[in-house]
């Protein structure tokens, strides 16, 4: 059953590719319900999936198969803590490797043009240490990253 409240996100005809890669990348993530066209319409023919159920990392969420007329844009992301360097590493190079592209501190776009923040959990701890020092050292450092390399914001937070 459909959540009382769910993310739309716009595809041009590639919604269940799209929640199929999320529900394979992410965990706690899944594929639900496909909604097909009961008849041709302007867009497409009798059976083409029109709507997507879907969840990435527990926030439900909707493909709608709406057409060419709006892409993605870095308005919207999904942020994912990461806990570790591997988990990181996993989820960029699945993104990245699936046809996407690399983008600065961490952010990067699937094949689709979703923006993604695969942000490690140090990262975040690092940037907001008490010690403004240590965190401007930290946020520097993710300034000259795309993918975020956890061991060199360790070391630029020790000086």
């Amino acid at each position: 059953m459909m959540p009382k409240n769910a993310i739309c996100l716009w595809y041009d005809g590639t919604a269940l590719d799209a929640a199929t890669f999320y529900a394979e990348t992410f965990s706690n993530s899944a594929v639900g319900a496909v909604y097909r066209a009961p008849g041709d319409y302007p867009m497409g023919k009798e059976g083409g999936v029109l709507t997507v159920e879907f969840t990435v990392i527990g926030i439900p969420c909707l493909g709608l198969n709406g057409g060419p007329m709006f892409k993605h844009t870095e308005a919207f992301s999904f942020q994912v803590a990461t806990d570790d360097q591997a988990e990181t590493d996993r989820l960029w190079n699945a993104i990245v490797g699936n046809g996407g592209q690399e983008s600065a501190c961490g952010w990067c776009k699937d094949k689709w043009g979703l923006s993604w923040q695969i942000t490690p959990r140090a990262l975040t701890a690092a940037i907001a240490d008490p010690d403004r020092a240590v965190a401007k050292r930290a946020f520097e450092a993710m300034m000259e990253m795309k993918k975020i390399d956890i061991a060199a914001i360790e070391a630029a937070r020790r000086g």
